[in-house]
């Protein structure tokens, strides 16, 4: 994405794109249905634990580890494995997200570097800290062509600014840019597409939209499939008003998965079959 141009807040300005005030809303509506169930008063902190034990399932199985709910609960080792890693990274990640809240707004960069660190879960130069001149990025799902460097420091600079600066822009398409941008640039060396959607839940946490993460967008992402995402990141890397806004609504619809997962959660406790 852009970060210059004619608007100063560009964000704000994707906002006015066709389609995108209709994803808004509906996500919203989507979000107040799960927080207005009568079992969040009373069992709020199990639908976050089971949101987050869910959103690392799906993000890990959009990274290649596309295990069942219940493997991935019943496990307590990740460090088999390539798949078992995958997993291991993303329910670091989930965990590790709601702890940099207070830091993203000031420093984002700071937290992509942690994010990072914590998904490697390992010591070395490549770690925490974005791709130098040479160095690859190994996300093999993802096939787009990977910017260099300097364009990779650069524009995650602008990204950094857009969100310190703050600004209008709702919290679905400041997400889905976050998203995306990190997808597109794969910054580091490793678990670039469990970062960026970490980063997402971050920026919707944080937000005020999904203050108690409970609606795991990384459940919908997976749901919706990998192919589709592909397809809708092809949308915001061509940067034409018609990519982004697929890209946006296509994050939308995951939020909205995400959210009627967790409904579905709040039933079940409500049944007493959870």
């Amino acid at each position: 994405m852009s970060t210059t141009g004619a608007t100063a807040d560009p964000l704000a300005a994707l906002g006015s794109l066709p389609g995108v005030a209709d994803s808004v809303e509906s996500v919203r509506k989507a979000v107040d249905r799960v927080y207005g169930h009568r079992i969040m008063r009373r069992r709020g902190n199990e639908i976050t634990s089971e949101a987050a034990l869910r959103g690392a399932r799906g993000s890990a199985a959009l990274s290649g580890a596309d295990w069942a709910l219940e493997e991935v609960r019943r496990r307590t080792d990740f460090s088999g494995d390539d798949e078992a890693r995958i997993i291991g990274a993303a329910l670091r990640l989930t965990a590790e997200a709601g702890q940099l809240l207070s830091i993203w707004r000031q420093s984002p960069l700071r937290v992509l570097a942690r994010l990072h660190l914590v998904a490697a879960a390992e010591r070395g130069d490549a770690v925490g800290r974005p791709r130098r001149d040479g160095e690859t990025a190994d996300e093999p799902l993802v096939e787009l062509p990977l910017p260099d460097a300097d364009a990779v420091a650069g524009r995650l600079e602008g990204l950094s600014q857009l969100i310190i600066a703050g600004g209008s822009a709702p919290a679905l398409v400041t997400a889905a840019v976050v998203h995306g941008e990190l997808i597109a640039l794969r910054p580091f060396a490793s678990h670039n597409g469990l970062v960026a959607r970490a980063a997402e839940r971050i920026v919707l946490i944080g937000s005020g939209l999904d203050p108690k993460s409970i609606c795991p967008a990384e459940v919908g992402h997976a749901e919706l499939g990998r192919a589709a995402y592909l397809a809708a990141l092809d949308g915001y890397v061509s940067g034409t008003p018609d990519g982004m806004a697929a890209w946006i609504a296509h994050c939308g619809k995951a939020v909205e998965l995400g959210a009627r997962e967790s409904a579905a959660v709040c039933e079940a406790l409500q049944r007493g079959a959870a």
